[in-house]
């Protein structure tokens, strides 16, 4: 492509410590005005520093060794810092993964939205104003004069994400960079995000560049598909294509990792209910005024749950349905305001000293991000034993053993000594399903286990929680948003929306046949279970 809008050739990424291998080698692709290109990959393949490369913003301790970037014909690696500046923004834009740390939480967002029209356009205020609002309207903010003096925090992430959206295309630029922009975002408001940007972008003629890790996304928004492995490009072309027909291994197994309808893997269980909760009311505290605290916000409204022993029950809906709350709530993590949790026939508020104590051994939680939940100071085998303290009669050599053998269970076989940060994400999951499953415990509450993972290690995790769950016979209530890794684990399927059960039953039936508006939304926005149609239009 001769007229292409970017060039990229023989790009190279090192550490800036000698002796290590390259972290990008060789890298040549080119981007058409209007297109919208994929880099895909998983973490640690090179994609992000491939793009942050492009306008000039590679993170300490890494740099560019050798290749070409031009941009609209000018070569980007000549340019002085000033010049960068002037085109970063104006001619090539940037949205992020969390638009929490792209905002500003100091400014409103009326001041950051000005910042890039101040720099790059002649303006007065007014105009400068105008232009802020128009764009939020075309983002679908509902009240962009209130949104102006609002601050970040103010906004769910989806909102968030729109505003930045909205802040990065103002200035029309001609290249858009979109760096794992939805993984922070539950499958609704990741849909309406991107559906927004590729309008956009198609609107005013502006390139897209997406990196991702999730083909299920790529199927749907790109034309064409780069593959990157420990940063070599393996394979390029059209997206349906290589997503129809992979010809590199590695492109085969990242395809095969995707979730699809079918791949059905729950395990049918049913004991007797082991988990009751009951006309459950969650509220939150009103904000502060003038006249003292306003009036709690109901976040959980009269909800009835039954997981029986061995059964996996799926908690689903969109950011702000109150699952992650409810499934706090079942552990006796979150305080109810109204009904109760019974756990095998016992009231949890109600509870002795003795049978809080042999309810906390009996019930495990596995958090979303594991690098939070892992104390960074303690070796794994310390990690692990830690949920052992309080199992009666065992000594200390028990105790090692058991850990020992839990780390194996879960393939981190001889781990004991190291410490979270040296390993990978899917490696701490494994060790937060390891810390759950020591105690051998009757209820599993896993709340967003694998959102936050590339499609192949979320692959392996799941296939792992089943293993597990199928040997061990614990009863699940897997709390997610994400309907295509429900398929795969769930008997039955609980649909919240605001608080409320929308929709409850056997997960093939709800898959075959959603009764409720809410439910036929969540299924139409999985990207993974829409991949067999194929690239967008």
């Amino acid at each position: 492509m001769t007229d292409a809008l970017l060039q990229v050739s023989g790009l190279r990424i090192e550490a800036d410590q000698p002796g290590l291998a390259p972290l990008l080698e060789g890298l040549d692709f080119e981007v058409a005005a209007g297109e919208r290109l994929a880099i895909v990959g998983e973490s640690g393949s090179g994609k992000t520093m491939a793009t942050r490369a492009i306008p000039g913003l590679l993170a300490a301790g890494v740099h560019r060794a050798a290749g070409s970037i031009r941009f609209e014909g000018e070569e980007l690696t000549a340019l002085e810092e000033r010049d960068l500046r002037a085109i970063r923004g104006a001619g090539i834009g940037m949205v992020f993964q969390e638009p929490m740390t792209s905002l500003n939480p100091a400014l409103t967002i009326g001041k950051q939205l000005a910042e890039g029209l101040k720099l790059h356009r002649r303006l007065d205020d007014a105009e400068i104003r105008r232009r802020c609002i128009d764009m939020l309207r075309r983002v679908q903010i509902a009240d962009p004069e209130r949104c102006l003096a609002a601050y970040p925090h103010e906004f769910s992430g989806g909102m968030r994400q729109r505003i930045m959206l909205a802040s990065v295309l103002m200035l029309e630029p001609r290249l858009l960079i979109a760096d794992e922009p939805t993984t922070a975002l539950d499958t609704l408001s990741q849909r309406e995000v991107l559906e927004l940007m590729v309008a956009l972008t198609r609107e005013m003629g502006t390139a897209l560049l997406l990196i991702t890790h999730d083909l299920g996304l790529v199927a749907q928004y790109t034309d064409r598909v780069l593959v990157l492995e420990k940063g070599v490009l393996v394979e390029a072309g059209q997206t349906r294509e290589v997503l129809a027909a992979p010809k590199h291994p590695y492109t085969a197994k990242l395809v095969g990792s995707l979730p699809r309808p079918g791949d059905g893997g729950a395990t049918g269980g049913g004991g007797d209910v082991l988990l009751s909760i009951e006309q459950a009311v969650v509220e939150y505290r009103g904000k502060p005024g003038l006249f003292g605290a306003g009036a709690p916000k109901r976040v959980i409204d009269g909800v009835d749950i039954a997981v029986r022993s061995g059964e996996i029950v799926a908690l689903v809906g969109a950011s702000g349905s109150g699952k992650t709350t409810l499934g706090r709530a079942a552990l006796g993590l979150k305080e109810l305001a109204g009904g109760m949790v019974r756990f095998d026939g016992v009231d949890i508020a109600a509870m002795d000293r003795r049978q809080e104590r042999d309810f906390r051994r009996a019930a495990q939680i596995v958090f979303q991000d594991p690098f939070s939940s892992l104390a960074p100071h303690l070796r794994i085998g310390e990690i692990v034993g830690a949920a052992l303290r309080h199992v009666p009669g065992l000594t200390a050599a028990e105790r090692a053993e058991r850990v020992t053998r839990t780390l194996e269970e879960v393939g981190l076989a001889g781990y004991e000594r190291r410490r979270p940060h040296q390993m990978s994400g899917g490696q701490r999951q494994r060790v937060a399903i390891a810390r759950a499953i020591v105690s051998r415990p009757r209820l599993v509450v896993a709340d967003e286990p694998v959102s936050a993972l590339d499609l192949t290690i979320q692959k392996q995790v799941i296939e792992l929680l089943q293993a597990l769950q199928r040997e061990r016979g614990f009863a699940c209530l897997f709390v997610t948003h994400d309907l295509a890794v429900v398929e795969q684990v769930a008997d039955r399927v609980v649909v919240l929306e605001k608080g409320r059960i929308v929709e409850e039953g056997a997960t093939a039936a709800v898959f075959a046949n959603p009764r409720h508006d809410y439910t036929r939304r969540l299924l139409a926005a999985s990207p993974a279970l829409a991949i067999a149609e194929g690239s967008a239009s």
